[in-house]
């Protein structure tokens, strides 16, 4: 799997490039198909800072989530978390799909 960390307005530390790898790299238990993982964290002026994650699949598939706040490690948690349940969701209904009907 490809990863690449981006910052914008802000320096990534290498704490904050291993923390969010080893968030990532647990994707493609979620959905199999995972093959590059892309972090932006931009650093706003006010002191927020936003984090997005675009996962790419097979097939053009493209998975995206923002969150922000003050604490960059909290972001990519929320991030993380929220392309984990995208992934959960778009695994199940391809699941669901693939064994519908049958039964008449």
């Amino acid at each position: 799997m490809l990863f690449t960390i981006t910052g914008k307005h802000i320096d990534i530390t290498e704490a904050v490039r291993r923390y969010a790898e080893k968030k990532t790299s647990k994707l493609p238990k979620y959905y199999n198909s995972i093959n590059q993982v892309e972090v932006i964290i931009d650093g706003e002026p006010n002191g927020n800072t936003s984090v997005e994650i675009i996962a790419r699949a097979e097939h053009s598939k493209i998975f995206i989530v923002k969150e922000s706040g003050d604490n960059t490690y909290k972001c990519i948690d929320v991030a993380v978390h929220k392309l984990q349940r995208q992934l959960m969701k778009k695994k199940g209904k391809e699941r669901d799909n693939k064994h519908a009907g049958g039964e008449e």
